[in-house]
């Protein structure tokens, strides 16, 4: 195993092999990207029939992602309303409900800064934070049910419930883990994984992106934005037992980009929350690309230092969310647009900076729109891959879990065997379809 990467793929927590898959969907962070996110599930959404639970046994999440997971756990009886509850959340947000934007509040905000500035920390203490996201706080707790959240772990739909926030004082990237199926936490170099009864203050923390928003004391110190230090986003999956990866980002693939000026403050601004969201999602399919290629080489029988094949599949944005957000500037509120016009941005070099604060709902309609389409557009791959019924009506994993059970006692012919053919027929994602997705990804 390379140096710098350990346990990427680790024996599953157990060593048992599974009855069927265990899928993971990993949900990276991007402010009011997250949007494209809600997208893409409200798509898979629509391919089930109502009332059916979520495809996924673990669900992982930063920042925003933290808190859409934490969503999908706690209706995760029901992925229809899940993704119904996210709909309308993010369909019909306006920045009020995330930070406070109102002319004396950011007037106040500003004078405190600039009066600490002036004095040196004198007359004021530097400010922790730009803006005021208690609104966030008061949003979140009317939307999520931590009970429900908790009752559906219990239940197993899914069983694990993971949101990455960083150590303020320790520098490592930690993955606070509610479970119902024992796991072992892990402590590599610079991430470490830890069992918790997840609260509202581990999703803040999350998401509390720096120098916009205040970090979160929890017990055993302050956290931020999980983004700031995760250089390995599939890693939590993958400790926590996951053969099947689904990793839903909110950047476009990489393009080389002429530089005809000087980047002003806030096209850094921008660039710094576009590097600080950038996931490292390619890189960690790449080195799962290789050792699933190294595995398929090696002869039968156990695998060397515990390593298994991780199965991976990414779903980007097909166009630039820094691009859509300059239509809808205008919708932005006059103070945050003010303070932006300060910071530089102006026409289009303010879209990037733009794209992760416009909580505004008809941006953020637009990218739930961006990822219904991306999502439909690989409906064959994404339902084959989780396993979904199609309009043939074959059999899902759960059906097959299911039919496996009623097996046992003696019951299959009342659950069936619409599927057998196509179950035996799935094949796994292997190191050249991964480098196909990537390459096909990098020209789109």
């Amino acid at each position: 195993m390379a140096p710098g990467f350990p346990g990427m793929n680790a024996a599953r927590p157990g060593g048992a092999a599974p009855s069927r898959p265990r899928i993971a969907l990993v949900l990276p962070g991007g402010g009011a990207r997250g949007a494209y996110q809600v997208g893409v599930l409200s798509a898979i959404a629509d391919w089930v029939p109502p009332g059916r639970p979520l495809p996924f046994d673990i669900l992982c999440g930063t920042s925003a992602g933290a808190i859409n997971a934490a969503v999908l756990c706690a209706r995760a009886d029901d992925l229809r309303r899940a993704a119904a509850d996210l709909d309308a959340v993010w369909g019909g947000f306006h920045s009020g409900q995330v930070f406070r934007t109102g002319a004396v509040d950011m007037l106040r905000s500003g004078l405190h800064l600039l009066f600490a500035l002036v004095s040196g920390g004198w007359l004021l203490p530097m400010p922790s934070a730009l803006l005021d996201n208690t609104p966030l706080r008061a949003l979140l707790d009317r939307h999520i049910d931590f009970v429900r959240l908790r009752a559906a772990l219990a239940a197993g739909h899914p069983d694990t419930l993971a949101v990455v926030a960083t150590s303020l004082g320790g520098g490592d990237s930690v993955t606070f883990v509610e479970s119902s199926r024992p796991f072992e936490p892990w402590a590599r170099a610079g991430r470490r994984g830890v069992a918790v009864t997840l609260d509202l203050e581990h999703l803040l923390a999350s998401a509390a992106i720096p120098l916009l928003f205040t970090p979160v004391g929890i017990p055993g110190g302050h956290f931020g934005d999980g983004a700031m230090r995760q250089t390995q986003p599939l890693a939590p999956a993958i400790h926590l037992g996951a053969d099947r990866v689904l990793v839903i980002g909110v950047r476009p693939p990489l393009t080389a980009r002429a530089a005809g000026h000087r980047p002003n403050m806030a096209e850094m601004f921008g660039f710094m929350l576009d590097t600080l969201f950038m996931e490292g999602v390619q890189s960690d399919l790449e080195w799962l690309a290789r050792v699933n290629a190294l595995l398929a080489q090696l002869p039968p029988g156990p695998p060397p230092q515990g390593l298994r094949h991780v199965d991976a599949l990414l779903l980007l944005p097909r166009r630039d969310p820094g691009e859509l957000a300059l239509a809808h500037a205008g919708a932005m509120p006059a103070t945050l647009r003010s303070l932006l016009r300060i910071l530089g941005a102006r026409g289009r070099r303010g879209g990037q900076l733009l794209s992760f604060l416009l909580f505004e709902a008809p941006f953020t309609r637009e990218l739930i729109r961006l990822g219904r389409e991306d999502a439909n557009a690989r409906r064959a791959e994404l339902s084959a891959f989780l396993g979904l019924a199609d309009a043939a009506g074959q059999e899902t994993a759960s059906d097959q879990e299911q039919r496996a059970e009623a097996e046992q006692r003696g019951e299959a012919d009342d659950v069936g065997h619409r599927g057998q053919d196509h179950a035996a027929g799935q094949r796994r994602v292997d190191a050249q379809t991964l480098q196909h997705q990537r390459d096909q990804h990098a020209g789109d």
